[in-house]
């Protein structure tokens, strides 16, 4: 069964084919035949990045828009250095990934007419991605007419958190009319708890566990016997922990202020709240890990600080988090900081002694993947899981392609 996934960011267009053969799953995620990404660089500066064969070829696009690019990127599929079909015919099923399902979508959904409209609809709570994620279903709609696809849902993971997470402290009907805790990065999440079990050898469905998302976008998850029951993003990828570009929670009269002193509009709150704040707001230049640690070395005291309120404030997520569970059995690490920045999980470690956490500053140092880094006396492991939303994405299309078969 070959398994086409996508999953479209607000600049970026990445795509992979598995090829799946036989009546169960490989054990983890093997290699994708071919990987396909389109990074829209500026107005005409398109860049396309294809790998298939043992081949790697980066190709100028220019001004291209996302549809015209997926038709592009899908003919390197079956032509050139790169061809890895015969014909786009031999794809089974397209996955998804779409940011927003609203509370209605709890689980991997084939898409019909009324799920693109509930797509749409929630295209207003997540404007830099479902707009893209709808582009790219209707592009394998013209492209491969009937082909059935999947949309895997970020919000899925988030959707049986109790009324008392998901309910924010406004007039109830407010509540009623759908402003609630979504969460995000669910996709994410969902995957590298039931990894994290697994490397701990014991059951998903006994374990406590604290999931911290850290890339340019932020969020942590308490995930108790594999449900979420809380998490810090919320109606938006906005709220929470701070971010590369993104401010997380602030008082909120800061926009009420904003609003009556100032003459920016909403449209210019949403902008620096999103694209010029977090990280990159403290040091006035960027928003990267890479780039903070290299500037603090250098001096910068901007940059330093940065990382002390980044630090600081994912340390109190954790212990919102720990609140939230009554207990921990570890504490899991994903996504590019996550995964790679050894400091960040030191520091944000230290403190936590006292839950009886005792990390392994060697194994730390190795950023080694799918690892438990914890010390052997350690009470709480700390577990690095290098994520694979595509495998995800994969697994999901796979099954209910079997449940139509059956």
């Amino acid at each position: 069964m070959k398994i086409l996934v996508f999953n479209a960011g607000s600049s970026s267009q990445k795509s992979c084919l598995y090829d799946l053969s036989g009546e169960n799953l490989p054990p983890g995620p093997p290699q994708p035949l071919w990987k396909g990404t389109i990074d829209w660089m500026g107005e005409d500066n398109a860049q396309m990045k294809i790998q298939a064969q043992g081949v790697v070829e980066q190709i100028p696009l220019g001004r291209i828009s996302r549809q015209e690019g997926i038709k592009r990127m899908l003919n390197t599929l079956t032509t050139g250095r790169t061809k890895v079909l015969e014909n786009l015919g031999e794809i089974a099923i397209a996955g998804h990934r779409v940011v927003h399902g609203g509370a209605e979508y709890s689980q991997a959904t084939l898409i019909t007419p009324p799920v693109k409209a509930k797509i749409q609809e929630l295209s207003a709570l997540a404007p830099a991605h479902n707009p893209a994620n709808l582009q790219g279903i209707e592009a394998i709609e013209q492209i491969l007419g009937d082909l059935p696809q999947v949309a895997v849902f970020d919000t899925a993971f988030h959707s049986q958190m109790p009324a008392a997470a998901a309910v924010y402290p406004i007039p109830y009907r407010y509540y009623q009319e759908g402003i609630r805790r979504y969460g995000f990065h669910g996709i994410s999440h969902g995957y590298c708890s039931q990894k994290a079990a697994e490397i701990l050898g014991k059951p998903l469905s006994q374990l406590k566990l604290i999931t911290c998302h850290l890339g340019n976008g932020c969020s942590l998850a308490a995930v108790d016997r594999g449900v979420s029951i809380n998490t810090t993003m919320g109606f938006t990828p906005l709220e929470g922990v701070m971010m590369g570009t993104r401010s997380g929670s602030i008082d909120p009269a800061i926009l009420i202020h904003w609003a009556r002193e100032s003459a920016m509009t909403g449209e210019e709150m949403n902008s620096l709240l999103n694209k010029e704040s977090g990280l990159k707001g403290i040091t006035g230049v960027s928003g990267d890990m890479r780039w903070l640690e290299k500037a603090i070395q250098e001096g910068n005291e901007q940059a330093k600080l940065a990382r002390e309120m980044y630090i600081l404030r994912l340390k109190m997520a954790i212990g919102s988090m720990l609140g939230a569970l009554g207990g921990l059995d570890a504490l899991v690490f994903m996504g590019g900081v996550g995964e790679n920045s050894a400091s960040v999980r030191a520091d944000v470690c230290q403190g936590f002694e006292f839950l009886g956490l005792r990390l392994d500053i060697e194994e730390n140092g190795r950023s080694p993947m799918n690892c438990d880094i914890a010390r052997p006396d350690s009470a709480v492991g700390v577990v690095i899981v290098q994520t694979e939303e595509d495998w995800a994405i994969a697994q999901d299309c796979w099954h209910l392609a079997h449940q139509a078969s059956s």
